[in-house]
């Protein structure tokens, strides 16, 4: 019993599915799908018949509160309620009045219905509006020498490719305007390759690509290593070159060392004690008289 239950149940829901899909296909083919980039201007116009008595735009953002233009024909009013200062209403000689988007944003991507009450009857046409942001392109090596492709706040997401190829895998950074920062790392650095890669970015704004040179290529790496032997031989001599004139200066220091010279008070201590024996021996030596005759 339960089980036929539920059995209804998942039929209903899936029914409901259906239906929901249908309805949804059937009002977007009666629809208008235009996309627009960000700062461009455009101009939706209604659809016409008869003598046009009233017009009103409601626009309906994905994010925000709904926007409504009326305008009465008989006493050319306009009212304006919740509506951006970048959306007016354009009068042009010999047409109906028009909605005209200047410089539109990413906040005004939605639903823009135009209702018509005229002699003829109602008439209504409806807008899907896509606002595209392009992604800010940029290429550059990382700290390991690897190049590295950023395509910043683009909407939809962009999509990112290598030249030469590559199996890197794009990482993706959300923001709170709906726009994504996309980055890849380029992965395929080897001297058998050109040291210059390519990121191609496509987008459906529109497509770009930048090339940059990052990776060491054979010519390159066999010059690198040559540089880093030759700067170690040229510290290797210069140590050497130092200490040999340092063993060398030491060496001259011995042999020119000068003789020792004895104090000059000691060679006159030594002087005075000559004389003084000299003095002495000559004062003790007996003295010789002449005999008496």
């Amino acid at each position: 019993m339960k089980a036929g239950t539920n059995m209804k149940i998942a039929g209903k829901t899936v029914l409901v599915f259906v239906l929901l899909s249908i309805t949804m296909v059937m009002t977007l083919a009666g629809s208008n799908i235009m996309s627009m980039t960000v700062g461009d201007s455009s101009v939706l116009t209604c659809l016409i018949k008869g003598q046009v008595s009233m017009l009103t735009w409601t626009i309906t953002p994905k994010v925000g509160d709904p926007c409504t233009l009326v305008y009465r024909i008989d006493t050319n009013t306009t009212y304006r309620a919740n509506c951006s200062d970048n959306i007016n209403l354009t009068f042009r000689a010999g047409l109906a009045p028009a909605l005209e988007i200047q410089q539109v944003e990413i906040a005004q991507e939605g639903i823009y219905l135009c209702d018509v009450a005229s002699t003829d009857g109602n008439f209504r046409r409806m807008y899907n509006l896509t606002v595209l942001a392009p992604p800010r392109l940029s290429l550059y090596c990382d700290e390991q020498g690897s190049p590295v492709c950023e395509a910043a706040v683009g909407k939809p997401p962009a999509q990112l490719s290598w030249g030469p190829e590559s199996s890197s895998t794009a990482e993706e950074e959300h923001h709170d305007n709906r726009t994504v920062t996309v980055l890849s790392k380029f992965t395929a650095c080897s001297t058998n390759v050109s040291n210059v890669t390519t990121c191609m970015v496509f987008h459906p704004a529109g497509n770009w690509s930048q090339s940059i040179a990052c990776c060491p290529s054979e010519k390159n790496s066999f010059f690198l290593h040559i540089g880093i032997i030759t700067c170690v031989l040229i510290i290797i001599t210069l140590l050497a070159a130092i200490c040999y004139f340092k063993l060398h200066s030491d060496r001259l220091c011995h042999k020119t060392k000068p003789p020792e010279i004895a104090p000059i008070h000691s060679q006159q201590a030594n002087k005075s004690g000559v004389e003084g024996k000299i003095k002495e021996a000559s004062e003790t030596k007996p003295q010789l008289h002449p005999p008496n005759l």
